[in-house]
Formats: C-alpha cells, structure tokens, sequence
C-alpha cells in the first residue's frame, strides 16, 4: 500500500470512530414550554393539541404543555409575570396591558376577522342590523363586545335608543335568548350560536360585527418582551410548530378536535367542537392575508384595530402609532 493510501485509510478510521462517538451522544432534550390558552377548552383551542399529537413541537425541541385559561387578561398576566412561556390571549386584552407598561407583545394574531356578532332566534327575523330597531339585545357591560358594540350603530346608521338593551352575564344572556326574553345577543359566531341552537332545537341568524366594517382583531399568541429578546431562537422555533399546526388543522378539523378530546375527553361534544372549529378557520385569513401562513395579520388590521380601542376600548390614544410596541411579527416563518 503506497504511502497516500495508508493516510487515506487512517483518516478514515478516525472520522468512522468520530461518527460512532457522536451518534452514540445522548440528544439534548426537548424545552420545556408552557402555553396559557384564553378560556376552557373549546373547538379553538384544538390545533395546538393536534400540532402536539403530531409532533410539530417536538421536532422544534419542544415538550409543550398546554393549559386551560380563566379568560385573556390572566393568561396576558401570567405571561408578563413570567410564569408561563407563551399565552394564547385576545389582542385587546395584551394592547390594552401593554399600554400601561405591562411587558408582553404579540407575535402572532390567529383569529385576523373579528368572531364578534349580534345573534337571536332565525325565527324573530332580523336578518340586518336594520332590522334590529325597537328590538332587545342583551350584553354584558364592559366586556369587549359592548364596547365596540356603539361603533357598530354607528356604521350601520342606528343609534342606542334605537334598541332596548338589557346587561349581565354570558350565562344571563344565553338564557334570555333562549327563552324568548330578549331578541338578541351580543357573542361570537363560533360559541353562543351553537349553545343556542343546542337548547332551543331551532336556527340562529348571525350578524357578524365584520360584515359592517367593524372587524377588531382578536386572539394571537403572546410572549414577554424578555422571552423575544433572550429566547428569540425558540421564539421562532414555536410559531413555526404552531403555524404548521394551524394549516393542518385547517385541511383536517376532524383530525384537530380528535386531537384535543384525547388529551382531555372533557373538552366538549365533538360534533359540535368539530363544528365550531370549522366555524373559527374562516377567521383565519382576512383578504389580505388569504395567500399568506396563519398569523401573519396585515398591517391594516393592526391599525384598525387600534385605532377602534382609542376610540371604543379605553386605549391610549398615541397607541395606533405605536403598532411596533405591541405587535411584533419577525418571529413568523415565511
């Protein structure tokens, strides 16, 4: 064997024993990461489960543990405390938050068409908001829907003592549809709608808020201002797992809501989350954005939408100028 041969030969010795070494190492393991939701499980929560069962997290280094929220400003909180990784919350909620010196941002917004809508009875025929006049909507005051509720007369050429309104509860307000003691309802055309219908047995007629130009973005996903800065590898690691999730769920809503009845059998009825779910995926895309991945929400709904909560949510007004301090969207896969 000639002298360059026995050097080839040796070198590869060495790098077939380097190889062996470094097959035999132990992967690193997954990041543990947590992600608050808004609320009790329901049909929109089922594609993270789906992206998990599937192992979309995993293979970005992810152990994701999904948790039940008790409503959008704790979930904003827990994330700006720093006690879960990601929250899953209503962009109002963490603008609103973040106004006032709250450390979080939002690095994704999921549902770019409001689910906002007035609903009742198909059967009291009220078809418009014009046909809405003299009759009685119950909302509960305070809450999101009720404060963008007067922009909605406003678009639509109405005025409060065109309809009677009665406050309280989503509980309140579902039973007062249900039984006839109200005409209408303030609630989201993913949700209230379908409990109605399950109650009564009959049609419910939806006025979304977005088909009259009232369209304020709702729920995204949003980190610490800490996390984005210190993590932002795995920042951009989790929306890539959770975008591919989203478009998976979006081509197998079955497949999504399976997903999350097995985690916790609990989470509902699945006809009706399976229902829900395919109700909530149009919400996904606005004009706009219809050729791009889940979200990325355009611009244009950003300023919208803040310039709705300076006028209608109690937002700062300086706010709609400052959309790079609450929204920020580098963390997206193209």
């Amino acid at each position: 064997m000639s002298r360059i041969a026995c050097w080839l030969a040796a070198g590869m010795v060495a790098l077939a024993g380097l190889t062996s070494a470094q097959a035999q190492q132990p992967a690193a393991p997954p990041e543990k990461v947590s992600l608050l939701l808004n609320w009790y499980l329901y049909s929109e929560h089922a594609p993270f489960f789906l992206g998990r069962e599937r192992g979309y997290f995993a293979q970005e280094g992810i152990d994701l543990d999904i948790q039940e929220g008790r409503g959008s400003t704790p979930t904003v909180q827990a994330v700006a405390a720093g006690t879960v990784t990601f929250g899953y919350a209503d962009l109002s909620s963490a603008v609103k938050a973040a106004a006032v010196g709250a450390p979080v941002v939002v690095i994704g917004v999921l549902l770019q068409k409001s689910p906002m809508a007035v609903m009742g009875l198909s059967e009291r025929n009220i078809r418009t908001p014009q046909d809405m006049r003299g009759r009685t909507v119950a909302l509960t005051p305070g809450d999101s829907l009720s404060q963008v509720w007067p922009l909605l007369l406003k678009k639509t050429g109405l005025s409060e003592s065109d309809v009677k309104v009665i406050g309280g509860d989503m509980q309140t307000k579902l039973n007062a549809v249900i039984n006839g003691q109200v005409d209408l309802m303030l609630g989201y055309l993913m949700d209230q709608n379908m409990r109605i219908e399950n109650a009564t047995k009959k049609p419910v007629h939806v006025i979304p808020f977005s088909d009259y130009g009232v369209n304020l973005v709702s729920s995204s996903i949003i980190a610490s201002k800490e996390t984005v800065t210190a993590k932002s590898d795995l920042v951009r690691r989790f929306m890539r797992a959770a975008t591919r999730a989203v478009e998976e769920a979006e081509k197998n809503p079955e497949a999504a809501v399976d997903a999350m009845l097995k985690a916790n059998i609990k989470a509902g009825d699945r006809d009706s989350l399976i229902r829900g779910l395919k109700l909530t995926i149009p919400l996904y895309h606005t004009a706009e954005t219809q050729s791009l991945r889940p979200f990325r929400v355009s611009p244009e709904s950003i300023a919208d939408s803040l310039t709705m909560l300076s006028e209608y949510g109690g937002l700062d007004k300086t706010a709609p100028a400052r959309a790079r301090d609450f929204v920020i969207l580098d963390f997206l896969p193209n």
